[in-house]
């Protein structure tokens, strides 16, 4: 093997849920310098792409190679020659080997000197029937299962259909040789046929079977898009296989299967019932609080789409701003001038764990809190204090920064003629430096520390641009997130960014938006989105929203 070169890791991507990547492949990607991917890469599965990864689109469509098999070959090696130690991953549909010209791509970098590495992925021969419910063997009814290509073409008029014999490279020192389909042999064959890229060719395919001999009332089932949220099955037979597909607008990528197998999948169907099967949904909020809300969508049938529009972070130490003009004048805080406050008011999760960070690099630990009476937000910030031992006194019923401000302004003795009878408690906003003024409007003798700041996402790589735009909903935590969205999407025809989708050139329908409290609701509709609302500030009720929504 060459010194100095990088290592190309061939990745099967598997069928298209992104479960079922292996840990391998993942651990793969986390790391690689460059991704060199299809068309069938889920974009969930290119999310999880080391972000500083060159990628690099070389997807086929099935009249269109965007880029010859040839040039990938060739691509390969290059980046391998120019990524010195670095790690090349040949990202790739279902499994490299199985009909994944893997094998071609391997022996190109054996002819180059080029090491490499085979991490298999989850074929969609066995995996996108099981999603339909179909087994592909079954007791008293298939004891064998044949994957077959039926990519080829129907020249041929003999019981053998000749596959290419321009896909061994020559300097590799092995002679091609045609490859075919025996018709007569697989017409008998009484275990269950799985025909992958077939869905162009299935007419002659069909065709050449039942006049080997091959029962024309066969059952048989294409499945569409499967493991996907588009998964769609038809149900057909061999003999009326051809204007089933023309009659359901069956189109690629499909698989077809036939045998008696087929007819279970009437009953152990699975993943087309769950409550948001055929749904994409985009979620919005920072990476490190995606992971969440995501599993729980997915685990309903939705395919999410990570996009942060934000990121978080924690600064060195707090700064004291007492005022709304304050941010001109911030200054270091002490954290021995937590004495001089009866109430701490948290009012998101980020504001809780950077708080924390900074109390523990300061040397200073939860017991500089006695006494502290603890405010939150809401349900999720309260619930995220719990984490770090400490219980909230005050939760407000409405979950907005204007419930928490009127809450502990409640809590302030009225002046009678210049004087109090209870002391006024001393209130410490712990916030990120986008919050707005409405606690300080409400508590205008509070004082202001911001322990995290909030820096919007600059940029979305192009696969992930046409995923957004192709989603059906987009899920909002915060108004920044709707904002950074809005400017981020690129505008459409006549300056229609394509979030806004247009029905028989008649106005544009606002795009379906999920939000969590008002002021992210009234942020998305001020920008043309339908809103959905979560009745509680939690991703759990957010979720029980969603599915609602698509339940009706």
């Amino acid at each position: 093997m060459k010194e100095n070169s990088g290592k190309v890791y061939l990745i099967g991507a598997g069928p298209g849920d992104p479960g079922l990547l292996t840990l391998r492949g993942k651990s793969v990607l986390e790391k690689a310098d460059v991704v060199v991917y299809d068309r069938l890469v889920s974009p969930a599965i290119l999310g999880m792409c080391n972000p500083k990864a060159k990628m690099v689109d070389v997807g086929k469509m099935p009249t269109h190679h965007k880029v010859k098999q040839s040039e990938i070959n060739k691509l390969l090696v290059q980046f391998a020659s120019e990524f010195p130690g670095g790690v090349i991953a040949r990202l790739k549909g279902g499994d490299p080997f199985v009909f994944g010209r893997g094998g071609e791509e391997a022996l190109e970098l054996v002819a180059a000197g080029v090491e490499f590495e085979v991490v298999p992925g989850i074929t969609s021969a066995i995996s996108v029937p099981a999603y339909a419910g179909i087994p592909v063997s079954h007791r008293g009814i298939a004891t064998s299962f044949h994957i077959i290509t039926g990519h080829e073409k129907a020249e041929s008029s003999s019981n053998v259909i000749p596959a290419p014999t321009d896909v061994i490279p020559a300097q590799a020192g092995i002679s091609s040789a045609p490859v075919g389909l025996d018709f007569p042999a697989l017409a008998h064959c009484p275990g269950t046929l799985i025909f992958l890229m077939g869905i162009a060719n299935m007419d002659f395919i069909a065709k050449r079977l039942m006049e080997c001999g091959k029962d024309p009332k066969t059952p048989l089932a294409f499945i569409e898009k499967g493991t996907t949220p588009y998964q769609r099955t038809v149900m057909a037979t061999l003999e009326t296989a051809a204007e089933t597909i023309v009659r359901e607008n069956v189109t690629a990528p499909a698989i077809t299967i036939m045998g008696g197998v087929v007819e279970l999948g009437k009953t152990l169907a699975w993943k087309e019932n769950l409550p948001l099967s055929g749904k994409r949904l985009v979620v919005t909020r920072a990476a490190k609080q995606a992971s969440g809300i995501t599993a729980r969508l997915t685990a309903l049938g939705a395919e999410v789409i990570e996009t942060p529009m934000i990121e978080t972070r924690t600064l060195e130490c707090p700064l004291v701003m007492a005022s709304p003009e304050g941010a001109r004048q911030s200054r270091p805080a002490d954290f021995n001038s937590l004495a001089n406050f009866d109430i701490l008011a948290f009012t998101s999760t980020n504001g809780v764990e950077s708080f924390f960070n900074q109390l523990l690099a300061s040397g200073n630990d939860i017991r500089i809190l006695a006494g502290k009476k603890i405010a939150s937000v809401g349900k999720i910030t309260e619930k995220k204090l719990l984490e770090y031992g400490i219980r909230c006194d005050y939760v407000p019923e409405d979950h907005t920064g204007e419930g928490l401000g009127k809450l502990l302004a409640s809590l302030i003795p009225q002046s009678t003629e210049g004087a109090t009878s209870y002391p006024i408690p001393r209130i410490l906003l712990l916030q990120g430096n986008l919050a707005d003024d409405t606690l300080l409007k409400h508590l205008p003798q509070a004082t202001r520390w911001v322990v995290y700041e909030t820096l919007p996402v600059v940029e979305l790589p192009e696969w992930k641009r046409e995923a957004v735009a192709s989603a059906d909903a987009v899920v909002f935590a915060s108004t920044s997130a709707v904002e950074n969205f809005v400017k981020l999407m690129p505008q459409g025809t006549a300056g229609v960014p394509p979030y806004l989708k247009a029905t028989n050139g008649s106005a544009p329908i606002p795009q379906t938006s999920f939000c969590i409290g008002r002021m992210t609701e009234s942020a998305a509709r001020k920008h043309g989105f339908e809103t959905v609302t979560s009745d509680e500030t939690t991703m759990d009720s957010l979720v029980k929203k969603i599915a609602e929504f698509y339940s009706k």
